[in-house]
């Protein structure tokens, strides 16, 4: 085996694609195939030119034509995508077993690293975007992992992009074979000698034996965090979603909070806004597509990301039956701009009346020379709108709604603007008895060892807190008969 000299995890600076790839040749424990369909097949090039590759490869295909790719791997409705990549993966790895194993498998580490991908036309505007997997045993005879992620390549011209492919396919089996007992490690290894201004991982699922206590959800986290993304999504089973997949040509209804704890009001502004939403769009654009959206900035309120915290609203959302979007989109006209990347089907958003002061307040959009009209013209283009639920003062009772916001005096009339063309709107239904509940006061009553609480959560999430000791709860203590 091939002495690791640097790695990006070690503290010195990586190796760069070129030496990986010869480190990988020199390895005589790695064996396997190359399988790269579509605009993928510069992967394996990267291995041959690097030297020693007859030690690596056993086998680099190409299914380029649709009909030979359906013959080998079965048809498919689309060749770039997830269930594509994973028949290439799992066909390939079954072959190399079945052809292998007998004679070499008790001193080989078997592989099978598999593309489908589709880049920008030549100096076009469009994005490349593709599925990249490695299929692998960490040590002979082991039982198989897996990784599989999805990337959008934004450089402008072809052959910029095939290079940030092969570099990236380097990076992948490179931390897959030398950085798997460290997930996080490896996920920060995969933009070496790369940029996140050449290429995008919006999503990436770790599996098998040695994943087995690697939670997906950290890792859909630590891609925004680590800046490889700007967003990840997970449904509420845990499983990571792609959001191109996900959320093409959907409506969106999107509600962003803390969720610290999910209450009955942050279900009652969903559901009011769904009903609301569904009849200004017409049942015939389908069922909108729900997601629950965690800001990074939020995540870091009080410093460092608290992974227990973190995962606790995760649990809350899931076990609602939500699905959950992690962004670095503080301004609302940039969550709008991503989910614009995704759909130009109509999106909700969801906020609350306090809300509506951070919209308006123009400090947040120094960095647009259109400033707030700027903001606003993206927010609002692709027949976006946001509803509003109505904020009860805990002091007087008094009911903040959209017809009673007072914006700032130079912003009033173009407030009002938004609200008479539709852009702001109230959401009606609401549960009044639900107005009192504010997260801050569930979460002093639990601290406190008040049960009131209980009657301010979904019974699923009460369920949790006290299950998990969640938020300081205590199980109360048993009173001697």
């Amino acid at each position: 085996m091939a002495a690791v000299i640097s790695n990006s995890s070690g503290g010195r600076e990586p190796l760069d694609a070129t030496r990986k790839a010869l480190e990988i040749n020199l390895d005589r424990r790695r064996y396997g195939t190359f399988a790269e369909i579509g605009a993928g097949q510069e992967v394996v090039r990267r291995f041959f030119r690097a030297g020693g590759a007859a030690g690596t490869i056993a086998k680099s295909i190409s299914a380029y034509d649709m009909s030979v790719s359906d013959a080998i791997y079965g048809k498919c409705e689309r060749y770039v995508s997830r269930p594509r990549l994973q028949s290439m993966l799992d066909y390939e790895y079954k072959l190399n077993l079945s052809r292998l194993a007998e004679a070499r498998g008790d001193t080989t580490s078997f592989f099978v690293f598999a593309d489908t991908v589709a880049v920008g036309g030549y100096q076009s505007n469009q994005d490349g975007r593709g599925w990249m997997g490695v299929k692998f045993q960490a040590h002979p005879r082991d039982e198989n992992s897996q990784i599989i992620l999805h990337v959008r390549m934004l450089d402008r011209q072809n052959a910029q992009q095939q290079e940030a492919l092969g570099i990236m396919g380097v990076n992948l089996l490179y931390g897959a074979f030398f950085h798997h007992h460290e997930p996080e490690a490896l996920l920060a290894s995969l933009l070496d000698g790369l940029s996140r201004e050449r290429i995008e991982i919006d999503m990436i699922e770790f599996s098998g034996i040695e994943f087995r206590h690697v939670d997906n959800r950290i890792m859909s986290l630590r891609l925004v965090e680590r800046g490889l993304s700007d967003a990840a999504m997970f449904a509420p089973s845990g499983e990571v979603l792609q959001p191109s997949e996900a959320l093409h040509h959907k409506p969106i209804l999107v509600e962003r909070g803390s969720f610290r704890p999910v209450t009955h009001v942050t279900l009652d502004m969903i559901n009011c806004a769904r009903g609301q939403f569904i009849a200004a769009i017409g049942r015939g654009a389908g069922e909108p597509v729900e997601l629950m959206e965690i800001t990074m900035r939020n995540l870091r309120a009080a410093g460092e990301i608290d992974l227990r915290d973190f995962l606790a609203r995760a649990d809350m959302l899931s076990a609602c039956g939500k699905t959950v979007l992690i962004s670095d989109y503080f301004e609302f006209y940039r969550l709008a701009g991503y989910l614009s990347r995704y759909t130009r089907m109509p999106v909700g958003i969801v906020m609350g009346a306090a809300s509506l002061g951070d919209l308006f307040d123009e400090k947040y959009y120094s960095d647009l020379d259109g400033g707030i009209l700027e903001s606003f013209g993206r927010l609002f283009k692709n027949d976006h709108r946001i509803y509003v639920y109505p904020l009860r003062s805990p002091d007087n009772g008094t009911l903040t709604r959209v017809d009673n916001f007072e914006a700032a005096p130079g912003l009033r009339k173009l407030y009002g603007y938004l609200v008479d063309r539709g852009f702001i709107q109230q959401l009606e239904n609401y549960n009044q008895d639900y107005l009192p509940i504010f997260s801050r006061d569930v979460l002093e009553k639990i601290k406190r060892g008040d049960d009131s609480w209980n009657a301010m959560v979904p019974t699923e999430v009460a369920q949790i807190i006290k299950k998990r000791g969640l938020f300081g709860y205590r199980m109360p203590s048993a009173v001697a008969p």
